[in-house]
C-alpha cells in the first residue's frame, strides 16, 4: 500500500529553520523528520512513498541520491531498509487538500486504498492495526485520534464513529487529529482543488456523511510546530538511541 506524505507547506512557525529548508527536512537526532516518519512506515511493512512537495522541493531531490526525475519512482534506503519513492511537485501555494488530490494522481489503478500523513509528526501508532481497523468499517476515511495537551483538529466521537470534526477550535477538549490517515480513493471526490484545506470541508463533509471513523491511539505522538517542539523531539529521540 502506498503512503503519501504531505511535505510541501511553508512551516512559518519554525522559520528559524524553514527560511532555508522545508519543514520535513529539519533534522531531529541527525536525520530529517520525514526520514523518521518513513522509518516508522517501513518498519510496519509499508515501503512505497509519494512525497507531495512544494516549498523548497529541491532540497528533497538533493537529499535522495538515487533521485533522477520528478514524478518517477526510484529506490532508496532508510535506516538500511529498502523503499521506493516518488517526489511530486504539488505546488508551492497548494493547500493540504489540493496537495493530497494532486498526489493521488500517482496512485496505480489497483490502489483502492492508500495511507497518508503530514511531514512533521512522529508517533508510535500501530500502522498495521490502523489499516485493519480501516478495512473493517468499510468507510471512506480513517483518522488517527490522539489526546495530547495541545488542541488541533478536534474530534467528537461516538464509539469509533466521528460525529464532528472541527479544525483548531477555540474551546473544547478531547480527541484531536493526529494525522496518520487511511483512505479509500473515492474520498478524493470530497476535495475540489488546490485551494481546498483538507481539515475543513473534506473531513467535515465526510463526518456529516458518516464516512469518517477514528482509530484511537493512546501512545506516543508529537508534532513539530515550533522550535520548542523540535527540541523536545530531539531529546526524546536521542534518549531512545542511547
Amino acid at each position: 500500500m502506498k503512503v503519501i506524505i504531505l511535505a510541501g507547506g511553508l512551516g512559518t512557525r519554525l522559520s528559524e529553520y524553514t527560511n532555508k529548508i522545508p519543514k520535513p527536512m529539519v533534522k531531529i537526532a541527525g536525520h530529517p523528520i520525514i526520514i523518521h516518519i518513513m522509518k516508522h512506515y517501513i518498519s510496519a511493512g509499508f515501503n512505497e512513498f509519494l512525497l507531495a512537495t512544494g516549498y523548497k522541493r529541491e532540497e528533497f531531490k538533493k537529499y535522495f541520491k538515487n533521485y533522477k526525475k520528478e514524478g518517477e519512482k526510484f529506490d532508496a534506503s532508510i535506516f538500511k531498509k529498502n523503499c521506493k519513492i516518488v517526489i511530486i511537485n504539488t505546488g508551492q501555494n497548494t493547500l493540504t487538500g489540493g496537495r493530497l488530490k494532486r498526489a493521488t494522481r500517482y496512485l496505480d489503478k489497483k490502489d483502492l486504498n492508500f495511507m497518508f500523513t503530514y511531514g512533521d509528526g512522529i508517533s508510535n501508532v500501530n500502522l498495521k492495526k490502523l489499516l485493519k481497523f480501516h478495512t473493517s468499517h468499510k468507510k471512506k476515511i480513517t483518522v488517527t485520534a490522539v489526546r495530547p495537551p495541545a488542541r488541533f483538529g478536534e474530534l467528537k466521537l461516538s464509539r469509533n464513529k466521528v460525529t464532528s470534526f472541527k479544525e483548531k477550535p477555540q474551546v473544547g477538549s478531547g480527541w484531536i487529529n493526529g494525522g496518520y490517515f487511511v483512505a479509500k480513493r473515492s474520498f478524493i471526490s470530497f476535495i475540489k482543488g488546490d485551494k481546498t484545506v483538507l481539515e475543513k470541508a473534506p473531513l467535515e463533509q465526510a463526518s456529516k456523511k458518516k464516512e469518517l471513523y477514528a482509530f484511537k491511539h493512546k501512545g506516543f505522538w508529537k508534532c513539530m510546530d515550533t522550535k520548542r517542539d523540535k527540541d523536545v523531539l530531539e531529546k526524546l529521540l536521542r534518549r531512545k538511541k542511547s
